[in-house]
C-alpha cells in the first residue's frame, strides 16, 4: 500500500535553518481520525498515569504539615506574625487522631527532599531500556511500584525518619523510570505535527493530580487523618496500573484494535526520523549543543517548579498563615491554570507549525520564553506585595500558569532532535533537573529560618534569576531539526 505521507528527510546537520520533516511545502498527509484513535487512547491513559503520579509525590508535602508536632518544632518553624492570622472560623473541629513526630524544620526538608535522591538515579537508565524494550512495562511497573511503597508510609513514619526517607527514596526510583518511559514510547506514536498536542495531554495529567490531590490531601488530613491520604492515593494507582498493562501497547503495530489508516498514517510520518542503528551514539550525543541547551532549561525551570511544589503549602501556613484545608485548596490553585495552560498551548503549537507554517525551533524557543520568563516575573511581584493575600494567590498562580508553554517548548525538544532516543535524552535531562528537587527546598529552607515575607522574598528572586538564565541559554543554543548524530550510523553518511 502506498504511504499516504512522503518521504521526509531530516536535516543534514546541527547548524543551519530548521528544515523539520512535515514541515516543508510538499503535500501533507491527511491526518487519521482523532476520534477513538489509538495515539489518543494512550494520550489519555497516560495522562492518567501522570495524574496519578503527582498526586503520588505532592501528597506529603501537605500531609507532613499535619504530621509534624507544632509544639515539638515551634522552635524551628517560625510562623511570622508580619501576616495577620487569614483562616476563617472553622466550625468542625479538626480531627487530631493522626500520631504526631517531633520532625524540626531540618529534618522535614530532608524527608521532602529524599524523593529525588531514588528519582534521580534510573533516569537515564530508564531512557536505555525503555529505547531498547518499549515503555509499557517500566512505566507501568514504576507506578505500581509507587502506589505500594506509598501504602507503607505511614508504617514507615512510625519506624522513625530514617526509615521514612528511605521508603519515599524508593518512591523515587520508582517515578524516575516514568518520563523517560513515555518519551520513548511517542517516539513511535506521536506524528512529528501532532506532538505539542499528544505530549501535552499526557504530561498535563501531571498538573491535573498537583491540583486535585493538594486539596483532596487537606480535606482528608482535616476530617480525617494524614494516614488515610497515602491509602487512598496508593489504591487508586494500583488501579490504573491494572488499566495500563490491559490496554496499552508499546508501538503501534503490536496494537490490538489500531486501523490499519491510522498505524500507517504514524508509521509512514515518522519515516527517515528514526534510527536503525543498534547501539546508541553517547559521544555526538552528548557533545551535542542542543542537547546542553535542553539541560539547562530543564535544570532551570524545575528549580522554581520544585521549589513551589514542595514549599507552597508551607508558605501558605507560614507566612500567608492559612489553616490546613484553607491550604490545600489555595496551593492547588496556580496548578489548575498550569494544566489549563499546558493544554491550550499544546493546540496552539502544533496548529502554528501545521497552519501557519511556523518553524519547530521558532516555536519552541517562543514557548519556552513565555513559560520562563514570564513565571519569573510574577514570582518576584508575589515576593514583594508583602501580605496582600488575593494577590500573593494571583500572582503565583499566574506564575504557575505561564510555566505550561514549556511543555510545547523545551520540554519536548528532545522528540524534535532525536526521536529514537528520546528516552535517553529525557533520562540525562531530567538527571539534571532533578537536582533543584534536591537542594531546592533545602537552601529555601535554610534562606527562611524565621519565614518572613523578607526572607521568601530572596527565595523567589533567586528562583527567577535562575528560570531566566535557563530560557535565555535555551534561546540561543537550541534547535528545531533531527540532528546528524541522531540518523546515521556512526560517522556514516546517510544516503
Amino acid at each position: 500500500m502506498k504511504s499516504p505521507v512522503p518521504d521526509l528527510a531530516p536535516s543534514d546537520g546541527e547548524e543551519g535553518e530548521d528544515r523539520t520533516p512535515l514541515l516543508q511545502r510538499a503535500p501533507r498527509a491527511e491526518t487519521a481520525p482523532v476520534c477513538r484513535s489509538a495515539r489518543y487512547n494512550l494520550a489519555f491513559l497516560a495522562f492518567f498515569g501522570f495524574f496519578v503520579l503527582y498526586s503520588l509525590r505532592v501528597n506529603l508535602s501537605v500531609a507532613l504539615v499535619d504530621m509534624v508536632d507544632s509544639n515539638t518544632t515551634a522552635a524551628d518553624n517560625r510562623t511570622a506574625n508580619e501576616c495577620a492570622e487569614h483562616s476563617t472560623p472553622i466550625k468542625v473541629l479538626h480531627n487530631q487522631t493522626g500520631k504526631k513526630y517531633r520532625w524540626d524544620a531540618e529534618t522535614q526538608g530532608w524527608i521532602l527532599g529524599s524523593f529525588f535522591y531514588g528519582y534521580i538515579i534510573t533516569q537515564i537508565p530508564a531512557g536505555y531500556v525503555a529505547s531498547r524494550s518499549g515503555g509499557k512495562l517500566l512505566l507501568g511497573f514504576g507506578v505500581l511500584g509507587t502506589s505500594v511503597f506509598t501504602l507503607f508510609t505511614p508504617l514507615a513514619a512510625d519506624f522513625g525518619v530514617g526509615a521514612i526517607i528511605a521508603l519515599r527514596a524508593l518512591e523515587g526510583l520508582g517515578e524516575g523510570v516514568t518520563f523517560p518511559a513515555m518519551h520513548a514510547m511517542w517516539s513511535s506514536w506521536a506524528p512529528p505535527l501532532e506532538r505539542s498536542k499528544l505530549l501535552s495531554i499526557s504530561y498535563a495529567g501531571a498538573q491535573l493530580g498537583t491540583v486535585v490531590s493538594l486539596p483532596l490531601s487537606g480535606i482528608v488530613c482535616f476530617y480525617m487523618n494524614w494516614t488515610y491520604v497515602f491509602y487512598l492515593f496508593g489504591i487508586v494507582g494500583i488501579i490504573w496500573f491494572i488499566l495500563w498493562i490491559w490496554l496499552v501497547s508499546d508501538t503501534p503495530e503490536t496494537h490490538k484494535t489500531i486501523s490499519p489508516y491510522e498505524k500507517e498514517y504514524i508509521l509512514s510520518s515518522l519515516r527517515n526520523q528514526l534510527s536503525s542503528q543498534k547501539s546508541v551514539p553517547w559521544v555526538p550525543m552528548l557533545k551535542s549543543l542542543a542537547l546542553w541547551a535542553i539541560v539547562v532549561a530543564h535544570f532551570s525551570y524545575n528549580w522554581t517548579f520544585y521549589t513551589l511544589l514542595t514549599l507552597l503549602p508551607t508558605y501558605m501556613k507560614e507566612v500567608l498563615r492559612f489553616n490546613i484545608q484553607e491550604n490545600g485548596f489555595l496551593s492547588a490553585v496556580p496548578y489548575l491554570g498550569c494544566w489549563l495552560c499546558m493544554i491550550l498551548s499544546g493546540q496552539a503549537a502544533d496548529n502554528l507549525r501545521a497552519k501557519w507554517n511556523f518553524s519547530t525551533l521558532c516555536v519552541r524557543r517562543v514557548f519556552s520564553l513565555i513559560g520562563m520568563i514570564g513565571p519569573a516575573v510574577f514570582l518576584v511581584a508575589a515576593g514583594f506585595i508583602g501580605c496582600d493575600y488575593s494577590l500573593a494567590v494571583a500572582f503565583l498562580t499566574i506564575s504557575t500558569t505561564l510555566g505550561g508553554f514549556c511543555s510545547s517548548g523545551f520540554s519536548i525538544n528532545h522528540l524534535d532532535i532525536a526521536p529514537s532516543y528520546a528516552g535517553i535524552l529525557l533520562g540525562i535531562t531530567n538527571t539534571f533537573a532533578t537536582i533543584p528537587g534536591m537542594i531546592g527546598p533545602i537552601i529555601a529552607r535554610s534562606l527562611t529560618p524565621e519565614n518572613t515575607v523578607g526572607e521568601w522574598q530572596t527565595v523567589f528572586c533567586l528562583a527567577a534569576a535562575v528560570n531566566v538564565f535557563g530560557a535565555i541559554f535555551f534561546t540561543l543554543f537550541s534547535k528545531g531539526e533531527v540532528q546528524n548524530w541522531a540518523v546515521r550510523d556512526h560517522g556514516e553518511p546517510r544516503n
